[in-house]
């Protein structure tokens, strides 16, 4: 395997959930996770330099499995690094260079890896500022329980959570002894203006009409490109990952 996806590959499954193999985006669609469309606009934005944020209310949600799936998309010139104290962001932010996009596994207080609260988490959120990617992951439902949690309780600074460019919530069904996991809600922002809905779970494309991020010739080569791997043998981290390098 290529150093540089292995390498890729490995932060992602410290991201990941524990045991078995990590989910790949191909999985998330095959589970009704994701939808091609919504899959497709992910990799246009994110592929562009796009922060997100997955959030999600209950522990097991799959919230940290999505946001490792959602990592395949990172520019291949951007590292991976985990955001776990505030010696590592200071660091970022002291130096542009690699570009990184910086892991917080979870907002939220505790000693837990990677967790941020805080005044680590306003630090975390001025990552943006040196040219820096960020993901990461909360316990909220909604936009406006993100908004709280970030900006309120944490006093970061709305125009900080504006460079948070996607935020995608999650939400979990039973029926009888299955559980079923989707994508529910995407805003976006362009770093500058106040985050908007584009995308809900009821059928809908997102709204490319109305989207800061993401063209509509790159959502068309984006599903052209998911398609692909959808149809070819890729299905683990690794193998969706070199199939987007490559």
């Amino acid at each position: 395997m290529n150093p540089h996806i292995a390498k890729h590959c490995i932060e992602i499954d410290r991201c990941n959930q524990r045991g078995g193999r990590m989910l790949s985006i191909v999985d998330l669609i095959d589970a009704g996770t994701v939808s091609i469309e919504l899959a497709a606009y992910c990799l246009a934005a994110i592929g562009n330099g796009a922060s997100f944020l997955v959030g999600a209310m209950p522990g097991g949600a799959g919230k940290t499995t999505v946001m490792g799936a959602l990592l395949n998309f990172v520019p291949a010139d951007v590292v991976l690094r985990p955001a776990d104290g505030i010696e590592s962001i200071r660091r970022g932010l002291a130096e542009a260079e690699p570009r990184s996009c910086y892991i917080c596994h979870e907002i939220g207080s505790g000693p837990y890896y990677a967790y941020l609260w805080g005044e680590e988490l306003r630090a975390y959120f001025e990552l943006p500022s040196s040219g820096h990617l960020l993901a990461t992951n909360l316990h909220a439902d909604t936009y406006e329980q993100a908004h709280r949690q970030i900006c309120s309780d944490n006093a970061v600074a709305p125009s900080a959570l504006r460079r948070m460019s996607l935020m995608l919530f999650l939400t979990v069904g039973h029926s009888g002894f299955r559980t079923h996991r989707e994508i529910s809600t995407v805003w976006e922002s362009d770093g500058l203006d106040e985050h908007q809905l584009v995308f809900t779970a009821n059928g809908e494309e997102p709204r490319l009409t109305e989207s800061m991020l993401v063209t509509h010739g790159e959502f068309a080569d984006a599903r052209t490109r998911i398609e692909q791997i959808m149809n070819s043998d890729a299905r683990t981290i690794e193998q969706v990952r070199s199939a987007l390098v490559d």
